[in-house]
C-alpha cells in the first residue's frame, strides 16, 4: 500500500516520477502527488483520485526539475482529499513522502503546534516534515535531521524527504516499511522507492534498505547508513523482473491474465524440487532437511489470502506428516502470547514479504524459542526473506491485480512440498508418497484443464449480477477454499460473501437462504462428500440456488436437482484444493466483469499491506 518514487539526475525527472507511480498503481491507493526543486524552489502537485488526474494536472502546469519526490496514498489518517494527500509540506522549505503509520503523531503534532507549526491535513506523516524541518534548522543538514527524528518517531515507515536548503540532494529511510535505492545511468543517478517495479524503466541496479538503514542521494552519490548513522555497504542485486509482467497483454485485466498464468508458474513453483518421484533435499536451504527431521510442531502465520493458503497447510500437515500444525492470523498472533512447544517450526506466508503484521509476527517469534523460522514467499529480496532462516521462493512472477490469485496457488503448491518432505521424514510409506508426488507433478496441467471451464462460468455469473449477497460452503481442506472464493467475491464485485463449513449451516447461516441468495459449494471426491451432499439438500429444500463445483468423480453423488454443477478434473486429495480454486477464481473475475467493478485495483483496499 501506498507507493514511493524519488529521484536525483542530471536530467528532467516529472516524467519518472510519474510513471513510476504508473507503476505502482497495482498497490493500491486514493491520491497522488508529486514535489519537485525547481529554479522557482520546491513546487508541488497533488490530488485525490487517479494517478491519470495527476498527470492531467502536470499536463496543465508543466513544473520541471533534477531532484523530487512522489508518492500514491492509501488513506489512513484523513479523507481521500487534496490537503491530506502527499507529499506534504512544512513552509517552502521541506517536502516529504511516507508509507506507514507514526504511532505518537499526537504528542508530535502538540508539541510542533506549540513551536509555532500550522497543520493543513488530518494526517500522521505531517508531524513528520515538520520535525524534521525544525530539526534541519537545529542541525545545520538534513541528513543529520533525518537521523534525529527518526529517534523521535514511533511505528513504521519508509519516507522520502527534499529541502530546497540542499539543492539536487534526497535523503530517506525505513523501519517497518520497504524502501530499495536504484543506481541509474553510468552511475550519475539515483533513485528511491518502496518497489522496484517503479524504477525498472531506468535500472535494474538495486540496493535494498536494511531495517532500520537510511540514505542520502544525489545525481552522482550516495551515502548509506544504518540506524546509528554509521556508514554502511549493501549488496547492489541485480533485478530478472520481465517487463512483459507489467503489460496486459491480450487480456482485459491484469487479474485475468494471471489466473491464466496458473498453470505456468505453479510449474514454477516446482521446477527442480521434484523429480523422479522425490521431493529434492534441502529445497529450503542448506540443512533444511536435517533440521525437518527435528520438528515436532508447526505454527503458521499469515494475512488474507495466505492466511486461507496456511489453513490448507494445517490439514493436510496433520493428516500426510502426523505433526501437530496450528494456523494463525498474524495480527492476532503478534499481539498474544503464544505457548510455543519443543521444537516448533515457524512458517510464514506472504507473497509480497513486507506485510507488517507477518513480519511484526517473524521478528516476535524469534523471541520465543521456536526451532527455526520460514519463509514462503514470492520476493526474494523482501524482508520476510532476508530475516527468515529457512525460504522456499513461490516463484508466481509479479502479480499486479490486487486480488491475488497466481500467488494463492503457488502458495499451496510450495507449502504441499513442505508437506511432503515432512511427511516423508515422518515415515508415509514409499508408495504412498510417490503417489502424492505424481499429484503434485501433474497439477500444471491439471490447472490448465481448469481454465478450459471459462465460457461455462462466464454464464454461470449472470446468477450473481443483481444479488447482494453469497454464500460458500466446503468441508475439510476445502473449507479455506471456501472462505478464499468468498473473498475473491466481495473484494472484486463488491458483493457480500461468507463462507462456512458445511456442518455449520444448520447452527445458523441457513436462516439466511431463500431465492436471492446463490450458494457455492465445493465439492471433492473425498470421505466427506456424502456430509456435504446432505448440507447441499438442506439449500434447495429452503429454495435456496445452488452452484455445486465438483470433482467429476464425485458428480454420481449429486442428485438431478442439486443445481448447476461444474465437473473438474482434480487429479486426486492433495492438489484438488488448488484446481478446485480455479472456478471460483473465474466465477468472482466475471461476475466483477458484469457488475462493471475495478477488478484490478478495488476500491479501498492495497496489494501489499505495510501498516496495520
Amino acid at each position: 500500500m501506498c507507493g514511493i518514487v524519488a529521484a536525483c539526475a542530471n536530467r528532467p525527472i516529472a516524467d519518472i516520477l510519474l510513471n513510476g507511480l504508473q507503476a505502482l498503481e497495482y498497490r493500491g491507493y486514493d491520491s497522488a502527488g508529486i514535489a519537485l526543486q525547481t529554479d522557482k524552489g520546491l513546487q508541488r502537485i497533488r490530488t485525490p483520485g487517479k494517478i491519470s488526474a495527476l498527470r492531467q494536472l502536470w499536463q496543465a502546469n508543466p513544473i520541471q526539475g533534477e531532484c523530487g519526490i512522489a508518492h500514491t496514498r492509501w488513506a489512513t489518517h484523513g479523507v481521500p482529499n487534496t490537503a491530506n494527500a502527499h507529499p506534504h509540506l512544512s513552509g517552502s522549505k521541506i517536502a516529504l513522502v511516507h508509507n506507514g503509520i507514526i504511532e505518537n503523531h499526537a504528542a508530535l503534532r502538540a508539541e510542533l503546534s506549540a513551536a509555532g507549526y500550522q497543520f493543513e491535513s488530518e494526517t500522521d506523516t505531517e508531524v513528520m516534515v515538520h520535525l524534521i524541518d525544525q530539526l534541519e534548522q537545529q542541525h545545520g543538514d538534513l541528513f543529520s535531521a533525518l537521523k534525529a527524528a527518526c529517534k523521535r518517531f514511533e511505528g513504521a515507515f519508509a519516507i522520502a524527504v527534499t529541502s530546497s536548503r540542499e539543492p539536487g540532494t534526497v535523503v530517506g529511510a525505513r523501519r517497518g516499511s520497504p524502501l530499495v535505492m536504484g543506481l541509474g545511468r553510468d552511475d550519475a543517478e539515483h533513485f528511491l522507492a518502496s518497489d522496484v517495479h517503479a524504477l525498472l524503466p531506468e535500472t535494474r541496479r538495486f540496493i535494498y534498505l536494511e531495517e532500520g538503514d537510511m540514505v542520502k542521494i544525489r545525481a552522482s552519490e550516495y551515502l548509506l547508513t544504518d540506524s546509528e548513522g554509521t556508514e554502511v555497504s549493501r549488496a547492489i542485486k541485480i533485478s530478472q523482473i520481465d517487463a512483459e509482467a507489467f503489460d496486459k497483454g491480450p487480456y482485459a485485466h491484469f487479474m485475468l491474465k494471471e489466473i491464466y498464468e496458473q498453470p505456468a508458474a505453479v510449474a514454477e513453483t516446482l521446477e527442480g524440487r521434484v523429480y523422479a518421484g522425490q521431493i529434492l533435499a534441502n529445497i529450503f536451504g542448506v540443512g533444511a532437511d536435517e533440521m525437518l527431521a527435528r520438528v515436532e510442531n508447526i505454527h503458521i502465520i499469515a494475512c488474507g489470502t495466505s492466511y486461507y493458503a496456511g489453513m490448507v497447510a494445517r490439514y493436510q500437515i496433520e493428516e500426510l506428516a502426523g505433526l501437530p500444525c496450528t494456523t494463525e492470523i498474524a495480527s492476532e498472533y503478534r499481539y498474544r502470547k503464544p505457548v510455543v512447544p519443543a521444537n516448533t517450526l515457524f512458517v510464514t506466508i506472504s507473497q509480497s514479504g513486507e506485510t507488517l503484521d507477518t513480519l511484526s509476527a517473524l521478528r516476535h517469534a524469534k523471541q520465543a524459542g521456536y526451532l527455526a523460522t520460514m519463509a514462503i514467499c514470492n520476493v526474494p529480496e523482501s524482508s520476510l526473506v532476508r530475516e527468515s532462516e529457512l525460504v522456499l521462493m513461490t516463484r508466481a512472477g509479479p502479480e499486479i491485480g490486487v486480488a491475488s490469485t497466481k500467488a494463492f496457488t503457488t502458495q499451496l503448491a510450495a507449502l504441499q512440498l513442505l508437506t511432503l518432505r515432512l511427511a516423508a521424514i515422518n515415515g508415509m510409506p514409499g508408495k504412498e508418497y510417490q503417489d502424492r508426488v505424481q499429484e503434485l507433478e501433474q497439477l500444471p496441467g491439471l490447472l490448465a484443464s481448469a481454465l478450459e471451464l471459462d465460457s461455462e462460468i462466464q454464464q454461470l455469473a449472470a446468477e450473481f449480477a443483481d444479488k447482494q449477497h453469497a454464500l460458500y460452503l466446503g468441508r475439510g481442506d476445502h473449507f479455506p477454499i471456501a472462505l478464499e472464493g468468498a473473498l475473491k467475491l466481495k473484494e472484486i464485485s463488491y458483493i457480500h460473501a461468507e463462507a462456512y463449513p458445511a456442518g455449520e449451516l444448520k447452527h445458523g447461516p441457513l436462516a439466511l437462504v431463500d431465492e436471492n441468495m446463490p450458494v457455492v459449494a465445493v465439492a471433492p471426491n473425498d470421505s466427506l462428500l456424502q456430509k456435504l451432499v446432505s448440507n447441499i439438500a438442506e439449500v434447495k429444500a429452503r429454495g435456496g440456488r445452488m452452484i455445486v463445483i465438483a470433482d467429476k468423480d464425485a458428480v454420481a453423488s449429486l442428485a438431478a436437482d442439486h443445481g448447476e454443477v461444474v465437473q473438474v478434473e482434480t487429479g486426486g486429495s492433495l492438489v484438488a484444493p488448488i484446481v478446485l480454486t480455479i472456478p471460483m477464481q473465474l466465477l468472482a473475475y466475471h461476475v466483477a466483469l458484469l457488475k462493471g467493478t475495478e477488478i484490478d485495483q478495488p476500491r479501498n483496499l492495497a496489494k501489499s499491506v505495510t501498516v496495520e
